[in-house]
Formats: structure tokens, sequence, C-alpha cells
């Protein structure tokens, strides 16, 4: 008895295929598959037997015959498949076009539990050459079985560029066998507490040249270029941290590293400190194939430099303007050796700002002016803008979502983001190598966060960057549930919030100048509280409150581990009455206190505490602040309970 799927599928309904194909023609008919034999196709044919092996389907001399053919003339990484009666046939003029139509076999062949193929004819090829994923693992240390398993996701997906951010103030994940205290100090550290909290163990890890090298070559047989990113001249502290000679001779605190933010250490410009970074990006180019590398350039805090006599010295010698001058020659100076060794450059976009060379490609991250701007100059641009591509915010409000940027960013708001607008001329499109989503895991310490945080976000990334013409976001979610299904066997548990309707928030932040969903710092195994917090202004509103005639809270303290700069000291509070402080509730923020609820019992206790008070009258609307001598303890509402 035929199935609903191939009842579908003989009306003329398309397939569920993601990213959607360029062009696809239903034919009627189909056919149940529960084995293959293959023709051709090297590490395609390798990868969809791979595939199929997830659902159970092998490989026998009387499948039904899958034939890969290479053929002249079609687009890069794009491909043609047909399916009928006589088997499948996969054609493309390289690689990657091959991997692609396997995938899409791979996709079609998933469609439903029985494994009926529907007869299809497609033709696909890419939108833009550059559809990619950013992997912070110097916040937080991912095993290379994860970065294997993202790898394996990103194909599923046809993403092709994972930008991997090795190198950052918290770590250093990169072997450099020429300078071993890089790994052997700086790979690790132990996380933040606050005050009278018990230490939580240390944390950290890197990666040998050798797995490298094993990851490189996994990820080229799934055409999955890898592009290393080596922070400078800021973002420098792991570096500084295990060769203080390179920084600015600026102490580095005890554990800063440890913190959260934008630090104003940097590399400074000695002679020997180039000669480092030229060793190290040897290194990093005996293990990378990539024609890219990333060598940030992005918030550098530059009050270092304008201190220090011998960089104001160096300005000077070399003729130029100023410390952004500086360092656009910095990166310049860089960016001339890596040309020297047929690589390029990519940098954020703030190196638009000091001069760059021609050939630097500009990674927008401030919105998507810096690529357009960087397109008009004869620059390749890729777009990564925050918020809409930063996977650290989170994708709900419900109360299982993880740690991470308050904000959030729907996979609706993903999937309606536009890479190219019809108003860009010929000439800037023809720069705009694509686009990324990025993953900062300051906030994301654990892997199974990880792969939540990415996807499904991910998958719309994918589309957006592969199909030319854009589905109803309704048509996008029915192609990407089943598509979901077919992962898990990959091993990806994806978030499920972001099919969710957000339950309405009992409080939230006053205001919305840096707010984090933050976890508790205890216990250091085991289920920890999570509070979202204006880190800027702690302070929270609970409307409809009328009728309450008592108020309590659950709260709990966190290490305050922010490099702000100067805008710590924006950071202000109303003086405590005792030694611990106190929360107070108020009728509007400037309005009448109406109850006080000390916090000496909380401040003695690692975790989160409840604490209760009466209040003085009802108020529609409750603002929720406490008092403080500094921002440290950061202190966080978890819940709110309004009594009779």
């Amino acid at each position: 008895m035929l199935s609903l799927f191939v009842a579908a599928a003989l009306a003329g309904m398309p397939p569920k295929l993601l990213p959607r194909p360029s062009a696809m023609t239903v034919q009627a008919g189909g056919v149940p598959i529960t084995t293959v034999r293959i023709d051709g196709g090297g590490d395609a044919a390798e990868r969809l037997t791979q595939l199929l092996a997830t659902q159970r389907i092998g490989s026998a001399p009387t499948g039904y015959a899958v034939r890969f053919r290479r053929v002249a003339g079609l687009p890069g990484e794009g491909y043609r498949l047909t399916t009928d009666e006589d088997g499948a046939t996969i054609s493309a003029s390289d690689d990657a076009g091959a991997l692609y139509g396997a995938v899409t076999f791979w996709q079609l062949v998933t469609q439903d539990a029985a494994h009926h193929l529907p007869f299809v004819a497609i033709e696909d090829a890419p939108r833009f050459a550059w559809r990619g994923v950013m992997l912070d693992s110097a916040r937080h240390f991912q095993s290379p079985a994860f970065v294997r398993s993202l790898i394996d996701w990103m194909a599923a997906n046809k993403l092709n560029r994972l930008h991997w951010h090795l190198v950052d103030d918290q770590g250093w994940r990169i072997q450099i066998r020429k300078y071993p205290r890089l790994t052997d100090v700086s790979a690790w550290r132990r996380p933040a507490t606050a005050p009278g909290a018990p230490p939580l163990p240390a944390t950290g890890g890197f990666y040998t040249q050798d797995e490298i090298r094993g990851i490189v070559a996994y990820a080229a047989a799934r055409n999955v270029t890898i592009v290393p990113e080596i922070e400078m001249p800021g973002h420098a502290v792991s570096a500084i941290r295990a060769y203080p000679k390179l920084g600015m001779g600026v102490p580095l605190p005890d554990n800063v590293w440890s913190d959260w933010g934008v630090y104003p250490w940097l590399y400074n410009t000695d002679e020997a400190t180039f000669g480092f970074l030229e060793d190290v990006l040897d290194e990093v180019m005996t293990l990378f194939p990539s024609p890219w590398i990333h060598l940030g350039g992005d918030e550098a805090v530059k009050d270092q430099w304008k201190a220090d006599p011998a960089t104001q010295a160096r300005i000077k010698a070399l003729g130029l303007k100023d410390e952004n001058a500086l360092q656009g020659w910095f990166m310049a100076r860089l960016g001339a050796y890596l040309e020297r060794h047929g690589r390029r450059m990519i940098g954020w976009d703030e190196i638009l700002e000091g001069g760059v060379p021609r050939d630097a490609t500009i990674m927008s991250w401030r919105g998507v002016d810096g690529a357009l701007a960087a397109a008009k100059a004869g620059h390749d641009a890729i777009l990564s803008p925050a918020p809409t591509l930063y996977l650290d915010h989170r994708q709900g409000s419900g109360a299982d979502e993880p740690p991470g940027r308050g904000k959030v960013i729907s996979l609706a708001d993903v999937y309606a983001f536009d890479p190219a607008p019809p108003s860009l001329d010929a000439a800037t499109r023809r720069h705009l190598l694509g686009l990324q989503g990025n993953l900062w895991t300051e906030h994301v310490r654990t892997e199974a966060r990880a792969a939540w945080q990415l996807f499904p976000r991910a998958s719309a990334i994918a589309e957006i960057g592969w199909s030319t013409t854009q589905d109803s976001y309704a048509g996008f979610v029915d192609r990407l549930s089943p598509h979901l299904a077919r992962l898990t066997p990959l091993g990806l548990a994806a978030a499920d919030s972001a099919f969710r309707v957000p339950p309405p928030a009992d409080f939230a932040p006053c205001t919305d100048k840096l707010v984090l969903n933050l976890e508790d710092d205890y216990p250091a195994a085991g289920p920890r509280a999570r509070f979202v917090v204006d880190i800027l202004n702690p302070c929270w509103l609970r409307k409809g409150a009328g009728g309450a005639r008592r108020i309590a809270l659950t709260v709990g303290q966190l290490p305050f581990n922010f490099q702000l700069g100067a805008d710590r000291a924006k950071i202000t509070f109303r003086p405590p009455a005792t030694p611990a402080g106190e929360f107070e509730v108020r009728a509007g923020c400037d309005g009448e206190r109406l109850a006080v609820l000390p916090l000496a019992e909380a401040a003695r206790h690692p975790g989160i505490t409840r604490i209760e008070a009466p209040l003085a009258r009802s108020a529609d609307t409750l603002c929720i602040t406490y008092t403080a001598r500094g921002p440290d303890p950061l202190w966080g509402l978890a819940g709110v309970e309004l009594l009779p």
C-alpha cells in the first residue's frame, strides 16, 4: 500500500528540502528505498553512504542505483539531480557539487519513515559562496568530537565555512610548538565567583596540532573550509599572560582572564612582538590550508598605547596620525606577511578605520554598514551583523533558555534577514561574499548549549545564504521540522524553544543598556539559577501588582566579572543601610519606597535565597532595585511573588 508521502508526491507536491533548491520539478511516481548501490562519487559517495546509514539504509549489489557523474559547465558547488525508476544521477562540475547533490538525495529519501524516494529533477546552486558559522572556542573549549559533529551538521545544511575563533583574552586554544606557554599557561583558567562563594574547578583545554590536522581533513571531505582566527592587536590577554613582554608592561590582575568584555591590554609594536606573531602565523598556516586567515582587529582599546612613550615615538617615527592609524599599520604589516605566503587577511570591520591592504576581506559585525562600505571601496565583505546573526542571543524567553545575551533573536528574526537587498548596485553586490552566524561563548559553557544556540537558527542562515528566492516563514518552518528530525541521528539536539510562543514574563529589566541572561556561579555541578539582568542598571519592573500586600523575591549573587572600561563608573546604586545591602521595592523607579528586603541572609548563601517583606501599599507597577557600595557582587532576580 502506498504511503501518504508517495500519494503526495504523485499529486505533484514538492518534497521538503532545506535549503530550498533553485529549481525542482516533481515527476509522477516514486520508489521505496531499502538499499543502494553507488557508482563513482569519491568523498561524496562515502558521505552519502554514511548519511544513509543513519537511516538504516545500507549498500547492496541489487540496491537502488545512485550514479555520480562529473560534467562541465555547472556552477561552483552546484549540481543536477534526477531520480526515476532506473535510479538517481547526480551531476556536478566539482567535488562540492557532488557532495551537495548527495545531501539532497539523502534529504529526499528521509521525507518519511518508510524512505520513499520521489521522482524529481533538480537544478541547484548557491546564492553566495560564503555560508558560514563562527564557533568561539576561546571563551569555552569544545572537544574535537563536538567540532566534528558541528561540521557534520553544517554539511547537512550546505554550510561551507567554519570560522574558528581560537584565541582571545580568556584562552589560547591552538598548540604553537615554538611557544609552549601559550597552551601550558593560557589554555586554563578558574571561573570567576562571587565574594564568599566556593571556588569553581579550573576549566579549559586546547587542540593539539595533530587534532587540528584531523579536524581540517574531516571538514575538507565535507566541503567545509576552516578559517582560523588569531586575534590582534587587542583581545591579547592570553598571549600576554603567557609571555608578558608582548604587552605594554601593565600588569595583569590575578584571574582577570576570567572576566568578560573588552580589555585594555594590547600587543606592543616592538619588532620582537612582530617576530612572535609571524612565528605563530607560520605554524597556523601549516595547519590550515584555508586561503583566508582571520586576524581580528576588533575592540582594540588604545589607552595603553596612548600612555606609552615608546608607542608614541613609534607613531611619530612612522609619520602616522594617531593610534587608529597605528592599528592600520599593524594590521597591514601582518596582512602583507600573509600575502607573501599566498594567504589573505580577514578582519572585523574596525580595521577599515585605519586603512588596510586592498586584498583584505572585511567581516562586518557592527550592523551591515561596514560590509557595504568595504564593498564600495573594493574589498570583499562578509555579513555577520549583531544582533541578528549573533547566536549567543536568546532565541526565546522561557525558563529553559540557556544563558546568553538577553535580547531575544528568534528564528523568524534570522530568517527575515536579507544579506543583499535589491537596492544594492551590481558592483557592490559582487564584493559581498556571503554571510555567517557567530556563536560567542562567554555564557555558553557546555557543548549541549552550543548546539542549542546554533540550531535551528544556523539552518535559517543556510537557507538565506543558499536559496535564490525566499520562502514564507511558515513554508520554511514546514520544511525545517523534518530536516531537524533527520539531523537527530547525527547527534543534534536543536533548540525547541525556537518554535514555542514565549510565555509572558512576570518581571523584566527596567532598561536595555546591556541585558544578559546570566547563570549563577553555584553549585559547581548540577542546575544553576539564571538571572536576566541589565548589568549597567540592575533594576526590574513588575507590572500588575495591584492588590498585593506582601512580596517575596528569589535572589542570588554573581561575580561582577565584566571589563567595561569607563562605563563601570556609570553604574550607580543607592547607598546601603546595612553592611550587606538590601533590595528595595518602589512605586515606579523614582517613587515611594514600599518595601525593604535586607540581604544579610542571602549574602551568606552562595546559591539563591527567598526573601520576603510586607508592602506598604499596592501599586500597578513595582520597581525593584538593590542598594550597594559598588557593582561587585552583582545581584540577580530569579523570581517575584506577590502575596495577599
